[in-house]
């Protein structure tokens, strides 16, 4: 996709990292510029504090790209923030269920943003994990994740950075569905432990789609994130120091976190960015 007119289109970011240090607003702005620059478009980007400022994006925007964040997914029903979000997301999928409306509204969810979405829209069980899942860890597809177009060219398994207290477990089959919404991927399968594999990845509908592991993460990025000296301690101290070196070696695989980097969100904004522009263009009579 290159547009020669350079078109542009709108694009909002819902911040929900409460102001903790992140490496998740970077990468979402490095793979924005990145895009930009590859496909001749303009992009018009506005960041919004969801939990700090209480700030939500209108319906003007073409597309929109929600965060993950610290906390409980559950804990937050009924704070300010919370609501306004879940009011938000109401307005959206009501704006792209009004077939007088000509141009949807695209929206990718990350890790606590898509347990938000999970809970929304009520398509399986949220729970705490036994343990924080932490590291550059195997995702495996399932048959809608291999004809899913924002994982094109994706292996089976990939590998993503997951980073959580949090997961989505027991999906509602019977509400999934009635809804029209499609598991695309899941946790690596574990053995030697009795535990549930939690749901990856979920198409909520044709405009929603999101991942619970973080595809806008990035090898540099994290290499410096692990490689403080209170971040690795931390590691070493709550998983041992054969997973940071494991962690370190697959960041430096360009098979791995690499890939999925270069793949899943610039996948979806092409796929995104292409409905927009041909929904703007006047119709020819």
């Amino acid at each position: 996709m290159n547009f020669t007119d350079k078109p542009t289109i709108r694009i909002a970011i819902l911040d929900l990292y409460d102001g903790f240090e992140n490496q998740g607003m970077r990468g979402l702005r490095e793979i924005l510029n990145s895009f930009s620059k590859s496909n001749n478009l303009h992009l018009d980007i506005r960041e919004f504090d969801v939990r700090q400022k209480k700030e939500l994006p209108d319906t003007s925007w073409d597309i929109y790209l929600s965060s993950g964040g610290p906390g409980s997914p559950l804990e937050s029903e009924g704070q300010q923030w919370d609501t306004l979000y879940f009011r938000w997301l109401h307005e959206i999928e009501k704006w792209n269920n009004n077939p007088a409306t000509v141009s949807k509204k695209y929206v990718f969810f990350i890790c606590h943003s898509f347990q938000l979405a999970c809970r929304y829209f009520r398509v399986a069980k949220i729970t705490k994990r036994k343990s924080t899942s932490f590291g550059v860890l195997p995702v495996h597809l399932l048959e809608d994740g291999k004809t899913e177009p924002v994982f094109e060219n994706m292996p089976d398994p990939f590998y993503a950075v997951d980073s959580r207290d949090y997961q989505v477990i027991q999906p509602d089959q019977k509400r999934i569905k009635e809804s029209g919404a499609k598991i695309l991927c899941i946790e690596k399968e574990r053995k030697h432990v009795p535990f549930e594999r939690a749901v990856m990845g979920i198409r909520f509908n044709e405009y929603f789609i999101g991942t619970q592991f973080h595809p806008e993460a990035d090898a540099l990025g994290m290499q410096k994130h692990l490689q403080t000296g209170e971040k690795k301690k931390t590691v070493i101290e709550n998983h041992g120091e054969a997973k940071w070196l494991s962690m370190m070696e697959r960041l430096n695989d360009p098979d791995k976190i690499v890939w999925t980097h270069d793949h899943v969100i610039p996948n979806f904004l092409k796929l995104a960015a292409g409905q927009v522009i041909m929904n703007s263009r006047p119709v020819a009579v």
